[in-house]
């Protein structure tokens, strides 16, 4: 049976090399390749490529996302995996468009990550149960929204989600890696979108309640 060659796409240097040393230890490979950031990964897997690539969303540079997108292009059998900290929706779909078929936390058990590359050498997609939560959730408020909600950006749309869940502004900020301020810009300029005044009245209008 061949060797796998994976190549871990980090740039904290404690989880790459750890990733690394867990995989040599526990997988059967012929290579692991490590790069720090997306345009030199882009560049040399360009021209020898690898069987399974795992990648971290935010890179210095070029983000993990584009580089998946790019690197499916031109190598559409190489199997790309996402392993990051970012759960909210946009990001997950974002990177599943682009050709990721694996979308794991880095929460996740480094024993379920290896667990992970198997299933995916083995032709499945393995994702993290919170995500497969966040998925069926993101499905579940499209399906009971109307054409207001759709003329919203997806920031906005993701916004107003978080809303009708009952979070507050502070928490809205943590969970989405942004600023209380530019929550409250994103809120300001819903409701005028929407020609509403208050969370209730937006929420009614978009169909979320």
């Amino acid at each position: 049976m061949k060797l796998l060659t994976i190549a871990i796409i980090e740039d904290d240097d404690k989880v790459r090399h750890y990733l690394a040393e867990q995989i040599h230890l526990n997988i059967d490979v012929e290579d692991v390749r490590l790069f720090q950031n997306a345009e030199t990964a882009l560049q040399e897997l360009t021209t020898m490529p690898v069987d399974i690539a795992l990648f971290d969303v935010n890179l210095p540079g070029m983000n993990g996302i584009e580089c998946v997108r790019r690197l499916k292009m031109i190598h559409p059998r190489m199997q790309c995996m996402v392993l990051t900290v970012y759960d909210n929706a946009d990001t997950i779909f974002d990177a599943l468009k682009a050709g990721a078929i694996s979308y794991l936390l880095k929460s996740t058990p480094p024993q379920k990550i290896l667990e992970a590359i198997n299933e995916v050498q083995q032709g499945g997609s393995p994702i993290s149960s919170q995500i497969a939560r966040k998925v069926i959730e993101a499905f579940t408020v499209r399906e009971k929204t109307n054409e207001h909600f759709q003329t919203l950006s997806k920031r906005e749309q993701e916004m107003l989600e978080q809303l009708a869940k009952g979070y507050r502004y502070k928490e809205i900020a943590d969970k989405l890696f942004v600023s209380i301020e530019t929550v409250r810009t994103h809120i300001r300029n819903i409701y005028e979108k929407l020609q509403v005044n208050s969370r209730i009245e937006a929420l009614k209008k978009t169909g979320l309640i």
